[in-house]
C-alpha cells in the first residue's frame, strides 16, 4: 500500500505541492475510464507513475519525488480505483489490461520514451510493463520490490509476517473459520464477493487495516479502519488480483522474463525492514538484473514515506534529470 510522503526526507525535503496542469478521464474501452493527471513541466522528462496496491490509487505526494522544473509528471489511478470508474470493479481488470492502459496513456500523450517509477504492486507493474515493452522504457525507478511468487503471498497471508505480528494477525484470520484458514486469499476473496455490501465492506477494512499497519518501521500495532470506499476498492482489488496470482503464467515470470529488460537500467529502493515485502526479491531481482542500482535503506519498512526511502527516490531521479540528454529523453 503507497502511504503519504508529505513530509521532509531524511536527505532533505520532497519538491513543494504542485497541482495538475492537465487532468482527464481517459476511456480505455471495456466500460472502463481511468482518471490521469499530468504535473510540472510540459516539455520536461516524461515519468509515469505506478501507485500500488493494486487498488490503492494515486496521491498528490506521488508529485513531490521529481522536481517540477525537469519532469512531466504523469499519474493515474488503475482500473477500478481512486477516481477511475466504475469503481472497484474488477471486470476486464488484469495485469494486462493495466499494461495496455499504460501504453494507452503514452501513446495519447506523444511520448516516446519515459522513466517508469513504482513502488510495490507498482513496481511489479513497472517490471512487467518493461518486459512487454522494452524499447518503451528509458530507466525504472522501484521501491520495496514485490515479484508475485507464491513464496511472497505465503509470507504475508500464510502466516510469515503474523509471526512478526501476532496480535494483528489473530485480527486478521479471526473473522475466517479455522477450516478456511489454510488459504486467506480464497477466504477472503468469498467474502469481499459475497455480493453483500455489509459483509465486503467489513472485510475490507480488515484486509486494508492488516496491510497498512505493517507498512511503517513506525508502526506502533494499530490498525487504522480506512474510508469505506478506499477500503472496498482496495481489497477487492488486490485479492481479485492475488487470487489469480497476478494473471502471470508462472510462479517466476518476472525473474525467468528479465532478459528482456536486460539493456533497461534501473534503480532498487528497498527497506531492510520491510515486513510487506521481504528484501529477498529486491535482492534476487538484482541479481538477475545487471544493468540495475540496489539501495538497502537501513532502518526503513515498506511505505515510500519512509525518511530514508523518499531521500534515496529524490536523489535517484534528481541524478537521471542531469542524465536527460544520455537517457535520450
Amino acid at each position: 500500500m503507497e502511504q503519504a510522503a508529505g513530509k521532509n526526507t531524511a536527505g532533505g525535503k520532497l519538491y513543494p505541492p504542485i497541482e495538475p496542469f492537465d487532468r482527464r478521464m481517459l476511456d480505455v474501452g471495456d466500460g472502463h475510464t481511468i482518471y490521469v493527471e499530468q504535473c510540472g513541466a510540459r516539455d520536461g522528462i516524461p515519468v509515469v507513475v505506478l501507485h500500488g496496491g493494486p487498488g490503492g490509487g494515486c496521491s498528490p505526494a506521488m508529485r513531490r519525488f521529481f522536481d517540477p522544473e525537469k519532469y512531466r509528471i504523469i499519474l493515474f489511478d488503475q482500473r477500478g480505483c481512486g477516481r477511475s470508474r466504475p469503481h472497484a470493479s474488477v471486470t476486464a481488470n488484469t495485469t494486462w489490461h493495466l499494461v495496455r492502459d499504460i501504453e494507452l496513456i503514452r501513446d495519447t500523450f506523444g511520448i516516446d520514451r519515459w522513466i517508469v517509477f513504482g513502488g510495490s504492486w507498482g513496481a511489479t507493474l513497472a517490471l512487467v510493463y518493461a518486459q512487454a515493452h522494452p524499447d518503451r522504457a528509458a530507466w525504472l525507478v522501484l521501491r520495496g520490490v514485490f515479484l508475485a511468487t507464491e513464496r511472497e503471498f505465503q509470507w504475508f497471508y500464510g502466516g510469515g509476517a503474523g509471526q512478526f505480528w501476532p496480535d494483528l494477525w489473530a485480527r486478521f484470520v479471526g473473522p475466517i473459520p479455522e477450516g478456511e484458514r489454510g488459504d486467506l486469499i480464497e477466504a477472503y476473496h468469498h467474502r469481499l464477493f459475497s455480493g453483500d455490501r455489509g459483509e465486503e465492506l467489513r472485510h475490507a477494512r480488515i484486509w486494508a487495516s492488516w496491510e497498512n499497519a505493517l507498512a511503517s518501521i513506525e508502526n506502533d500495532g494499530a490498525m487504522i479502519d480506512s474510508p469505506a470506499d478506499y477500503a472496498l476498492a482496495f481489497a477487492r482489488l488486490e485479492n481479485h488480483y492475488f487470487v489469480n496470482r497476478a494473471f502471470l503464467s508462472e510462479d517466476q515470470q518476472i525473474l525467468s522474463n528479465m532478459r528482456r529488460i536486460a539493456h533497461v537500467p534501473g534503480t532498487i529502493v528497498q527497506g531492510r525492514h520491510d515486513m510487506i515485502c521481504p528484501p529477498e526479491a529486491a535482492w534476487s531481482l538484482h541479481q538477475a538484473w545487471p544493468t540495475s542500482e540496489f539501495r538497502m535503506i537501513p532502518r526503513a519498512g515498506h511505505a515510500v514515506s519512509e525518511p530514508g526511502i523518499a531521500a534515496e527516490l529524490v536523489r535517484t531521479t534528481d541524478k537521471l534529470a542531469r542524465q536527460r540528454s544520455t537517457l535520450g529523453l
